[in-house]
């Protein structure tokens, strides 16, 4: 195979997940320009003869439809957040780990690799499959593709389970925690700072906002089992007008991730309880999401990939799902701890180790590859 050319990107789907996964990430699809990589997953799927797949945007959705009794979406996001020097990808090896280094490898291409990866060899799963790549999961919900897939044909979110490839170590995080973002202002009365006594300063009175934030006690909330930990914090402050001004405005930009025992009715609520007297925008919300572990064929697949479920801190898709009535968990590679991160990375191991969970769970047994030797590569890079 000749070298891989990003600007040109054909994706092998027949090579490891690992050498798919360093492929897609040294695509650039930063929120907004994911244009590259959708033509990319399409044309790398135009052979599949057993999907029937449709566009929405920069969205791919891949489905069989082989008349199984129950069905699984499988999700993941195509889009990630901004470069800092962390593109091209390269291998390098700590404290004897392998990873794979840069942008997107952690969250998520890893998970999509892996997905791609499956959705064209597994031609006779044991469930019918509705893969989903989709573009804007970084930036905010109105943008999200999944949010324009549901507006647009709402009948492709049918299914018994879902799972989000977000980063989880390859081991199962179910549910998430819910997400607001509000600004909370303060106002006073400008005035030249030579006669402050004459103006009344708002700055000043962004003081009780952030004691409140800074004696915050966050909850820890058990949730069918499994214990979420919630936060509520400053993440921007904004206010003054010049050097010579007492400023009249100020606004203290805050974020409160509240368990999924919380609704975001709720969580408002709980926003105005705390700021009372101050003027309180709530900018963005997306509700949380239960784990979603009760459903039989979810105890089947945590079975199939062992381990014991945990509980997911940040938001997720997953919530989109549970919204719908589809019980929802997250399973993908990479330490949600990298994610973001300058030095983002993922194990090797984990996008092994993820492929075959997620392989052995839609197989059950049963030989369902296009070609059984793709397996032996799944190692290899």
């Amino acid at each position: 195979m000749s070298a891989f050319d990003p600007a040109h990107p054909v994706l092998d789907l027949t090579a490891s997940s690992v050498v798919l996964t360093q492929q897609i990430c040294d695509v650039e699809s930063v929120s907004g320009n994911e244009g590259l990589l959708a033509d990319a997953i399409v044309a790398a799927l135009a052979d599949a003869a057993h999907l029937e797949i449709f566009r929405d945007g920069d969205t791919i959705v891949a489905r069989t439809n082989l008349g199984r009794s129950q069905r699984v979406a499988i999700a993941g996001h195509i889009d990630t957040v901004p470069l800092n020097a962390n593109l091209p990808t390269r291998y390098e090896t700590i404290d004897g780990v392998d990873y794979l280094w840069g942008r997107g490898t952690a969250d998520m291409k890893a998970g999509t690799a892996v997905q791609l990866k499956l959705a064209a060899e597994l031609v006779a799963p044991t469930v019918d499959i509705t893969w989903m790549w989709y573009d804007h999961e970084e930036v905010s919900n109105e943008l999200n593709g999944l949010t324009r897939l549901a507006a647009n044909r709402p009948d492709l979110f049918a299914a018994d389970f879902a799972i989000l490839g977000e980063p989880s170590n390859s081991q199962v995080e179910g549910g998430c925690n819910g997400n607001l973002r509000a600004e909370i202002r303060a106002y006073g009365l400008r005035a030249h700072s030579a006669r402050s006594w004459v103006g009344d300063n708002a700055i000043h009175k962004a003081a009780s906002i952030l004691d409140t934030l800074a004696n915050y006690q966050a909850r820890e909330v058990e949730v069918d089992g499994l214990v979420y930990r919630e936060g509520l914090n400053a993440v921007g402050i904004s206010g003054g007008v010049a050097g010579n001004v007492i400023p009249d405005e100020v606004m203290v930009h805050v974020n409160y991730r509240f368990g999924p025992s919380r609704s975001g009715e709720e969580a408002i609520a709980h926003i105005h309880e705390l700021f009372a007297g101050f003027d309180i925008r709530i900018v963005d919300l997306a509700e949380g999401a239960r784990p979603g572990l009760d459903a039989p064929l979810a105890q089947r697949f945590l079975a199939a990939v062992g381990g014991v479920a945990k509980p997911k801190y940040g938001w997720t898709d997953v919530a989109r799902f549970s919204a719908m009535g589809v019980p929802a968990v997250n399973y993908g590679p990479g330490d949600p701890l990298k994610a973001h991160a300058d030095d983002e990375r993922v194990s090797i191991q984990q996008i092994i180790d993820c492929e075959a969970g997620l392989r052995a769970w839609l197989s059950d047994g049963v030989d369902s590859s296009v070609d059984a030797d793709h397996r032996t590569d799944a190692d290899t890079h």
